[in-house]
């Protein structure tokens, strides 16, 4: 029998393959938890070094609010850090899973067919030539929803408090421009800015979260 013979019905599991599945699966899980702790890395750093700036700004009444404004830049470059990291994570998790779903679940319901043939020629593809499962917007979406805008939230609810508190409680809008402005640039626009900056980042949670519903409509449909 040829090697296309072979291929071409039900994979035939025998107690080397299960062995050999039990071992891939091991290694998706592992690979999966390595990625999976590089961007919870990279989470726990927006986190720390916005507290560090928000710690420097309230310091003193005197101190200046431009950390507060700089932490705001440092926290969206590891957001697209952190987005090309859950790319790869979504890889090996999706490996894994498919795994669970095709292989070990029907295991454990005694069910004789273990990996259809859809499945195995899914996972062999895959493996064959591996391509990310999603894009690098829907990822930046993704962990701008789940994480980052929160982050985002307090840097920029921590930066107009420091502006109302400091030096003295504001009594006037007026007196909010003198405080926020940094070097050349007058108060409004870099009041404008900060508006313009959070704006911008959660108009784009909201659209890529539109995607991800329109996109998992059509899976249903097509489910069905």
């Amino acid at each position: 029998m040829s090697s296309s013979d072979e291929t071409a019905g039900p994979l035939r599991l025998t107690e080397a393959r299960i062995a050999a599945l039990a071992h891939l699966y091991r290694a998706e899980v592992y690979r999966s938890a390595v990625w999976r702790l590089r961007f919870d890395n990279t989470t726990n750093w927006a986190v720390v070094t916005t507290g560090i700036a928000i710690s420097v700004s309230f310091s003193s009444s005197s101190a200046s609010p431009l950390p507060l404004v700089l932490v705001g830049l440092l926290v969206a470059f590891f957001l697209l850090v952190e987005a090309r990291r859950f790319r790869h994570f979504e890889v090996w998790r999706i490996r894994a899973r498919m795994l669970e779903r095709r292989f070990y679940a029907p295991l454990l319901r005694g069910q004789k067919e273990l990996l259809d043939q859809a499945s195995s020629q899914l996972l062999a593809d895959d493996y064959e030539t591996p391509h990310h499962r999603m894009s690098y917007s829907r990822a930046i979406g993704r962990r701008l929803r789940y994480n980052y805008g929160w982050i985002f939230m307090i840097q920029a609810l921590a930066y107009y408090g420091k502006l109302a508190i400091h030096p003295q409680p504001l009594e006037t809008i007026s007196d909010l421009w003198p405080r926020a402005a940094i070097g050349p640039f007058p108060g409004r626009v870099v009041v404008f800015a900060g508006i313009l900056f959070h704006g911008a980042w959660a108009a784009f949670a909201i659209i890529t979260m539109q995607w991800e519903r329109r996109r998992l409509h059509r899976r249903s449909e097509r489910a069905h």
